[in-house]
């Protein structure tokens, strides 16, 4: 019988975002023996070819460190010799770092993938052990960390050499990591994927009165919702009957202050986060997914409206183009030019019901062809494969 190679996803916390959940659930009908990692803040619901390795409160910690440092004591004797001594000299803390550590390896596996680049330099132990790292490349950690907290420039011109094998969301993504020593041959672009049996299209939608417009985020600056009420403030001035929603950010004092500087207050609902069923309810029920974003990798939120069969205005940012082609399967307009993104939503409200549907239908099809789970799970199996030499 065939022994699985073991591939450890370190997501930091438990259960990860929605997109890392599909690629860990797809990823179990594979031919790995597929372990999951981080710390425990809610319900996990797994297939059992997935094994989670977790911990939680203050009791759940001491146990965990307390097993594996027997088992590793009683088996792998060496391995921990060698992590150990590269916890000493690093000077992070002890216990923490075995508690993180041990777990994985113990495992010993063929290689671990780490989906939040930020922390690469608390991986590099697996390369003295002959272990592989993946990490992923997303938004955030690429475009600003490293402009916002200079050091990190540093650490990933340092640590990147070390790597295996770089995921990157986007092409966008890819191009940007190459200013800190992102290497061509050990990286690939894979696009998120979506189970699109769990998002059932529909072109045909109830007639709202007013233009009925969504945003889903928290109320983080890079997503540009400053930007959005601005640009809202001129289609009112303009007369147009609309109703913005914000779902995730409820109790945001900078926005709920601009919002009222506005006048906006009719027009303008800020919602608590939601979970996914209500979300995409909440989008399909919608007339325009709208994405003002200043920074994104590729905003799964916009796919999904996309296969909802919503209306997509989405800024230049990150690799949105790589997704969205403005006039065939959505809008694009320039980051934080509020004048084109007022004119884009009115140019949507616009459109004839038959070149509503063209467009509706095409971002579907793209969704269809670019972002199936299928085409997500197939490319990352084939990516572990080549990375580990099967």
């Amino acid at each position: 019988m065939k022994r699985l190679k073991k591939i450890v996803i370190y997501c930091g916390e438990l259960p990860p975002p929605t997109f890392i959940d599909r690629l860990i659930v797809g990823l179990a009908q594979e031919d790995f023996k597929l372990y999951i990692s981080g710390r425990k803040r809610g319900a996990l619901h797994y297939p059992k070819q997935i094994s989670v390795l977790t911990y939680s409160g203050k009791i759940s910690q001491i146990f965990t460190v307390l097993l594996y440092t027997f088992l590793l004591w009683l088996q792998r004797p060496k391995d921990k010799k060698v992590l150990d001594n590269w916890i000493k000299k690093r000077k992070v803390g002890s216990f923490n770092a075995r508690l993180k550590f041990y777990p994985i390896l113990y495992q010993r596996p063929a290689a671990v993938h780490l989906q939040w680049v930020k922390s690469i330099s608390d991986w590099t132990w697996v390369k003295k052990l002959d272990i592989k790292l993946v990490v992923s490349l997303r938004g955030a950690h690429i475009n600003y960390t490293p402009i916002a907290n200079p050091e990190y420039v540093e650490i990933y011109k340092k640590c990147f050499p070390l790597v295996d094998g770089f995921h990157a969301v986007s092409d966008a993504i890819k191009i940007e990591a190459k200013a800190y020593g992102l290497i061509e041959q050990k990286s690939k672009v894979i696009y998120s994927g979506l189970d699109l049996n769990n998002f059932s299209f529909k072109t045909e939608k109830k007639s709202n009165s007013k233009l009925q417009i969504i945003s889903i985020g928290r109320g983080h600056w890079k997503k540009g919702y400053d930007n959005a009420l601005d640009g809202l403030k001129i289609l009112k001035d303009k007369n147009v009957s609309f109703h913005y929603t914000i779902v995730g950010i409820e109790e945001n004092e900078e926005l709920l202050f601009q919002r009222k500087q506005l006048g906006l207050e009719k027009e303008v609902t800020f919602l608590m986060k939601m979970d996914f069923e209500s979300v995409k309810l909440k989008i399909q029920t919608s007339d325009i997914l709208l994405l003002p974003s200043v920074e994104e990798g590729i905003a799964n939120v916009a796919i999904e409206a996309m296969a909802l069969g919503t209306m997509v205005v989405s800024t230049d940012c990150g690799g949105m183009m790589e997704v969205i082609k403005d006039n065939e399967n959505g809008f694009i307009f320039k980051v934080r030019n509020i004048e084109q993104m007022a004119d884009k939503i009115q140019y949507v409200m616009n459109l004839s019901n038959e070149k509503q549907r063209k467009i509706i239908e095409n971002a579907r099809i793209t969704v269809e062809n670019q972002h199936s789970a299928e085409k997500m799970i197939h490319s990352f199996s084939n990516f572990y494969k080549e990375i580990i030499n099967e």
